[in-house]
């Protein structure tokens, strides 16, 4: 767990937001668009309870981000930054709770829905887990809540690998870091150093214009039809990933609350795969058309089966030099059809789409205009960034998961669900692969969907369908 230098992999990231998450994070003063992710893993048995809180503690010292929470400077100058939490207090943040005798799946998916309904303490580092025991069978559960401004999907697993092991067994001797001391600016001082940093990169930014506009007009005389060609292309390509897709929300779906309900499905991963090569696809391709025939036939109990939805779907931008935890990721949005009622044509057909989608030459428009709407002050840019997302009927998601076994503090995870947040769509369908299964969390607004058990029988159908293609 140690960098090339000797230092904790977590050191060195930034200590300021990157424009992407500090649109997260401040457009939460709309509390519908609060942006929590919740892992739920279940345990074959409850961990040793002093094992798991050493566990906490050395994680937050290999990962001081964990021991930070989040500083706004005064009028949104410039962006938010992570600094010590001189209270900080472990005890907060790893607790445990007693499930009623004989509670099974659904009251443990009824607590992790309240644990992700509840705001996290914006004075605090923005994270909680909940050891819950009591579950039937002598399972037990591990409930961590995260601000996606901390992490995004991938860089949550790369935190929780630090407290998983490959045994069962206590492993001494883990190389341990002290918490280095270091005094967190006031608001007004990080306000005046944001501040000053505005008006320092003013030049800089007029010069880069202006050089940028100057390249522009040399080329436009030299190379007139190339150039224009070449930005139009760019201005196009960004203005198909930042618009909605022309799909229109589904009547349906419409409703939006604070409300949140959480399902939970095992399919087996080879046989996802098998269905989707069957078909000339992949698994994320059967996987899109598992949701979307659900989707179909959760309309056609109401009668009304649209054409398309709009689809909300995020793209992993992470590379090797990029540091452990923070947010790299593209959102991606197209209509996705819910007409196509043969399965093995639908995978073909959505492969197209997502292939199109993805061949763009702007592959993240979002990420061009963050920096300007995070700027936004906090009520217009929570308007803005919630037209966008509650534009969006369904967000779906696909992060690699645990291959082998894994162990915490001596209890063996048997599946893993991470449920991503739903800023105002009316589903967030995430799925993880856990030792050969696909373990699928879908969190629900039931507002929007408000018959959830029908929901949930339609979309095992939509995998059953998909799966028989692999036989």
């Amino acid at each position: 767990m140690e960098r090339e230098n000797g230092g904790p992999v977590g050191a060195g990231i930034p200590s300021e937001m990157n424009a992407l998450e500090a649109m997260m994070w401040r457009a939460e003063v709309d509390p519908r668009l609060r942006s929590t992710v919740t892992i739920v893993d279940v345990l074959d048995a409850p961990p040793d309870w002093d094992r798991l809180v050493d566990a906490h503690e050395w994680a937050t010292h290999v990962v001081p981000r964990l021991r930070e929470r989040v500083l706004e400077p005064y009028w949104g100058w410039g962006p938010p930054e992570w600094v010590p939490d001189p209270d900080f207090a472990l005890s907060f943040h790893v607790r445990r709770q007693v499930l009623p005798a004989g509670s099974g799946r659904r009251e443990l998916l009824d607590l992790a829905a309240v644990l992700a309904m509840t705001p996290v303490d914006r004075e605090r580092p923005p994270w909680e887990a909940v050891l819950a025991t009591g579950l039937e069978g002598g399972q037990a559960a591990y409930v961590l809540k995260v601000h996606h401004s901390l992490a995004d999907g991938l860089g949550l697993m790369q935190i929780l690998g630090l407290l998983h092991s490959p045994v069962r067994e206590h492993v001494p001797g883990k190389p341990d870091y002290p918490v280095l001391p270091r005094e967190a600016p006031s608001r007004l001082a990080l306000t005046t150093a944001r501040a000053a940093g505005l008006v320092r990169g003013l030049p800089a930014s007029v010069l880069g214009t202006a050089t940028t506009t100057a390249g522009l007009a040399g080329r436009l005389v030299t190379r007139p039809l190339s150039t224009l060609s070449d930005g139009s292309a760019f201005v196009a390509s960004a203005a198909r990933a930042a618009l909605p897709p022309a799909a229109h929300g589904s009547p349906l779906l419409r409703g939006r609350s604070l409300n949140r309900r959480f399902e939970a499905l095992d399919v087996d991963f080879a046989e996802l795969r098998a269905a989707g090569r069957a078909a000339g696809g992949s698994l994320n391709d059967a996987y899109l058309a598992a949701v979307l025939g659900g989707l179909a036939r959760y309309h056609r109990r109401a009668g009304v089966v649209p054409e398309s939805v709009p689809l909300g779907m995020p793209v992993n931008t992470r590379d090797e030099q990029d540091p452990l935890g923070g947010n790299h990721w593209a959102g991606k949005r197209f209509a996705a059809p819910l007409d196509e009622d043969d399965p093995a044509a639908r995978i073909r057909r959505i492969r197209a789409i997502v292939r199109e989608v993805m061949d763009e030459p702007v592959v993240d428009a979002l990420g061009l205009i963050a920096p300007i709407l995070a700027a936004l002050p906090a009520p217009l840019l929570a308007q803005v960034q919630g037209g966008a997302t509650m534009a969006n009927d369904v967000q779906v998601s696909n992060v690699p998961g645990m291959p082998g076994p894994v162990y915490l503090a001596g209890a063996e995870i048997v599946r893993s669900y991470p449920f991503a947040p739903l800023p105002g769509a009316a589903a967030m369908i995430a799925l993880t692969s856990h030792r050969g299964t696909c373990c699928i969390a879908v969190n629900l607004d039931p507002a929007a969907i408000t018959d959830p058990d029908a929901f949930r029988a339609d979309l095992e159908a939509g995998f059953a369908e998909v799966l028989a293609l692999a036989e």
